[in-house]
């Protein structure tokens, strides 16, 4: 990567592991506070709570990216910023859940992901894409990571209302990095959206279709599964919530670990097919392992390592392809339909665990979860890799 990539890699990394701070804040936490609001000791509606943010961002990711294609990238990123503050601000405020609700909903119309998928994609070459997301992706883990430990001492220290409240800071983070950090955005893409393909052909075209029913699994799994695996940690481990902690970091650093080496060979080798089929069978056979041998400690945090490595490695992969296969003058806009069906991953995922976790326990969740799983893979097995055209950011800003 060049320097101009490096810093355009590092700041965009920064802006999302701020945003992704705050929301991940409240997942190792939530459903254990939940009995605390009105109405917040049935199930359903904490995973509503949950996935409200998932919801909202599923009917705003669509016109955020066309209007990133429209009118630049960091003008919608600002905003979406600020709207996400000021719901979260609203769930601070909130004594029942169903005013959590509104406030999650809130903070999912600032839907931001594909403005800035967008402009690290202008600002990187093709060649370098996937490194450029495995980057904001790593930032995505790290942060994860740093909320799973911090968040059950935050919760202790200022409370449910106190984390939303930090959750709206970084936000406000999230704007001055925006605005100070990240590189200027090209203007190229401004004037090719005036002669942008139609967006009946994104929807149409089937390598996209392959990816975003892709990313809309992976998220489902990943939310349905943080409805009850805090419960199963208390429950069947034995460990109390401000101790999760001690399961949850050694388990993402150590996936970071695993998932380097075939990240770089499949770079280097050209065999990102290989290693995205690879790792959809993987998170299969976790959610199978987690419906039939989550009993001890040892095995949960087993799985749980295997679950990282598959969601990581297919964080970095997945958008990354995404931006090679679209057509350059509607990248905002294809994000926009691939961040959509990402969001009503969080939102299904959120609101069937907690239902199924209600009716049916939490083996249903993971069973149910599999069944997804391998889904995705029959439908990605046809998959055609996009070939690589290499060009530097230089010689494209010079055209």
């Amino acid at each position: 990567m060049s320097a101009e990539e490096r810093h355009a890699a590092i700041s965009l990394a920064a802006l999302f592991a701020l945003r992704m701070l705050g929301l991940f804040l409240i997942l190792p936490v939530f459903a254990v506070h939940a009995p605390a609001f009105r109405g917040g000791d049935d199930l359903t509606l904490v995973g509503i709570a949950l996935g409200a943010f998932g919801f909202t961002q599923a009917f705003f990711h669509i016109p955020y990216g066309i209007a990133a294609d429209r009118y630049g990238r960091k003008r919608v990123i600002v905003f979406g910023l600020l709207l996400f503050a000021a719901g979260s601000f609203v769930a601070a405020a909130a004594h029942d859940i169903r005013l959590v609700i509104v406030g999650r909903a809130i903070q999912g119309a600032g839907a931001i992901s594909a403005a800035v998928m967008a402009l690290a994609a202008d600002l990187t070459r093709p060649e370098q894409r996937t490194k450029t997301m495995a980057v904001i992706g790593a930032s995505i883990g790290l942060v994860f990571a740093v909320a799973l430990v911090v968040a059950p001492a935050l919760y202790r220290g200022i409370g449910m209302a106190g984390i939303f409240v930090l959750i709206g800071v970084l936000a406000f983070a999230g704007v001055w990095v925006v605005l100070k950090a990240v590189p200027p955005e090209p203007a190229e893409h401004v004037a090719a959206a005036l002669n942008r393909a139609s967006f009946g052909a994104v929807l149409r075209n089937v390598e996209l279709l392959r990816l975003n029913v892709g990313i809309l699994v992976l998220h489902a799994v990943q939310m349905a599964m943080f409805v009850v695996v805090p419960r199963l940690l208390v429950e069947r481990a034995g460990i109390a919530v401000v101790d999760h902690w001690k399961v949850y970091l050694p388990v993402v650093l150590g996936s970071f670990l695993l998932m380097l080496p075939p990240l770089l060979a499949a770079e280097r080798g050209g065999r990102a097919r290989p290693l995205f089929l690879g790792s959809i069978g993987l998170l299969v056979a976790v959610q199978l392992g987690l419906t039939w041998w989550a009993t001890t400690l040892g095995i949960i945090a087993a799985l749980l390592l295997g679950f990282f490595v598959a969601f990581n490695l297919l964080e970095a992969v997945v958008p990354a392809l995404v931006t090679r296969v679209a057509p350059a003058e509607v990248k905002g806009t294809a994000l926009g339909v691939y961040n959509t069906t990402q969001a009503f991953g969080v939102f299904l995922g959120s609101v069937l665990g907690g239902w199924l976790a209600k009716h049916f326990g939490p083996d249903s969740v993971f069973a149910v979860s599999g069944v997804l799983a391998a889904g995705w893979a029959i439908v990605a097995a046809g998959m055609k890799a996009p070939p690589v055209v290499a060009h530097s950011v230089s010689a494209r800003a010079a055209s």
